[in-house]
Order: structure tokens, then sequence, then C-alpha cells
């Protein structure tokens, strides 16, 4: 009776926190934007990861002293997933344009579903399939400036960046019930840091001009957009499924939107406005007949 009453309490507090995920991300963009103009790629990244690093473990470091379960093989899985995902995205991007790899990116909300399904060995609910089509099209209508999908290496680059992040969210899905989430949460900040290090001294030159926006950037993203919202992230998969997780991260560009209407004037259109609408739409037909606590639950 009890566990009956605050099994949905747990789902929707997990789920509102991925939606204050999705805000802090979206939300971030023009931040994250403006600090790049002085530091490169991954060496920002390391920077980053870095402070979220000693931020997360200075706030768990009473937890973390505590006989917990301990799986090395999974945060490193989970780390190493997490930085490919970037380190694709990074490479793409400098191939294609900014629209394209955002849309392509966002294929991580179609392949999650199916993905899950793979991993349970089970069929997909219409519902998945069909919230999952409605979010991947307003993504496609608030990130793409057009419909033409030939792929270029840049575009194929990105579509290992899709693949890595459903890897990703599914290994937290699984590894975050199988030992805790503070310590999850820090096995992959911390290995995100460390191959980010690696990536900077082997695959970029590294530069960096010390100002103030990158400074307010750095701080910024790594106390509420790395350490803050991974923690979170972490948390909440204990509690929903890498299914609604995705979708609900799809709102991301709604608020990235937002975000760059107040702070930088750009205007909505019709087709943001579109996009916005269907992403929301692909939210509700999963909400509507939610899956079975058990369906993605089973590691």
């Amino acid at each position: 009776m009890n566990s009956s009453i605050t099994r949905p309490v747990r789902h929707l507090r997990a789920e509102l926190a991925l939606a204050a995920i999705a805000f802090i991300w979206g939300a971030t963009f023009v931040v994250v934007k403006e600090a790049l103009l002085d530091a490169s790629t991954f060496l920002f990244l390391a920077l980053r990861f870095t402070l979220a690093g000693v931020i997360l473990a200075a706030v768990l470091r009473g937890r973390l002293s505590r006989k917990q379960p301990l799986n090395w093989v999974g945060g490193l899985q989970c780390a190493f997933l997490l930085f490919l995902g970037y380190a694709l995205q990074t490479a793409g991007l400098r191939l294609t344009t900014a629209s394209k790899s955002a849309f392509i990116t966002g294929l991580y909300i179609v392949l999650v579903p199916l993905g899950a399904s793979l991993v349970n060995k089970s069929m997909p609910r219409l519902t998945e399939i069909a919230g999952a089509a409605a979010a991947t099209a307003g993504t496609a209508l608030m990130t793409s400036g057009g419909w033409d999908l030939r792929l270029n290496a840049g575009d194929i680059l990105t579509v290992g960046c899709a693949v890595a992040f459903t890897a990703h969210m599914l290994s937290v899905a699984h590894y975050s019930r199988k030992m805790d989430y503070e310590r999850l949460s820090l096995f992959q900040v911390a290995g995100v840091a460390a191959f980010s290090w690696l990536a900077a001294g082997t695959l970029e030159t590294p530069h960096i001009a010390w100002s103030p926006r990158l400074l307010f950037g750095i701080v910024v993203t790594a106390v509420l957009a790395t350490a803050l919202s991974f923690l979170l992230y972490t948390w909440a998969q204990q509690h929903t499924s890498a299914t609604r997780a995705a979708l609900i991260f799809a709102l991301e560009p709604v608020f990235a939107g937002l975000t760059a209407w107040l702070a930088a004037g750009e205007a909505w259109t019709v087709r943001s406005l579109t996009g916005a609408g269907l992403i929301l739409s692909g939210i509700v037909l999963v909400e509507v007949k939610p899956a079975p606590p058990s369906r993605h639950q089973e590691g």
C-alpha cells in the first residue's frame, strides 16, 4: 500500500528532475558557445569536467566513505560512452553544419526505445514508437534548416555520436540499479575529465585565452550543467525508464530556443513553434499509457 503510493511520487520526482536537467543544458547553450571562443574543445571539456569532479568528490565525500557497491566496469563504461558521444559530436561538427549535427544527434530519441526493447528482448510499445517519432520530428523542425539529409563524413561521425549517447543512456539505466548513484555520477564525471585531458593532448592543439566569459562558462557548466545535472540524472534513472528520459531530454532544444529568444533576441518561427509542440506531444504520448515499472528495469 505504502510502496504503491510512493512509487508514482518517485517517478514524478525523477521525471521533473530530468526536465530540470534539460532546462539547464538548454539554457547554458549560449554560455558554452561563447566560452569555446577562448578555448579549444577538448581542453574546455577537460577543465569543465575536472572542476565538476572536484565539486562532486567534495559534496559526496561522506557518502563515498561508506561501504557501498563498487562497479569499476560499469562506471568506466558509462564514462567512456559519455566521452565518446561528446568526442564524435565535436569531430563531426567541424565537417557538417550545426543544424544537421543537432538533428542527427537527436536520433538517440528514436534509438533509445529500440535499444531498450533489444536489451529487454521485447517489442516496443506503440506509444513509445509514436512518441519517439513525434519528438524526433519536432527536434528536426527546431534544429534543422531544411530536409536535406545527404550525409557527409561529419554527418556519419554524428550518427556515431547518437549511437554513443544511446548506449550511454541505456548503460546508466542498467548500472544505476547495481551501484549507488552518487559513486556512478562521480565515476562518469571523473572518467570524462580523464578522457578529455588525453584527447586534448593527442587529438587537438590545445589553446586557451583566459577571459571572464571563459571563466563564467567553466564555472556554470561545471557546477550546474555537469556536477548537479549528472548527479540528478543518475539518481533519476533509478526511478524511470531510459525511453522516458530520452523523450524528456527532447525538451532541451525547446529550452535552448527560449533562452536564445530571451538572451539574444532570436525570434520564434512557425517551424520552431511546431517543433516544440511535436516534442511536447511526444512526451504526452508516452505519459498517457506508462509502461509497467518492471518493463525497462530488468537488467
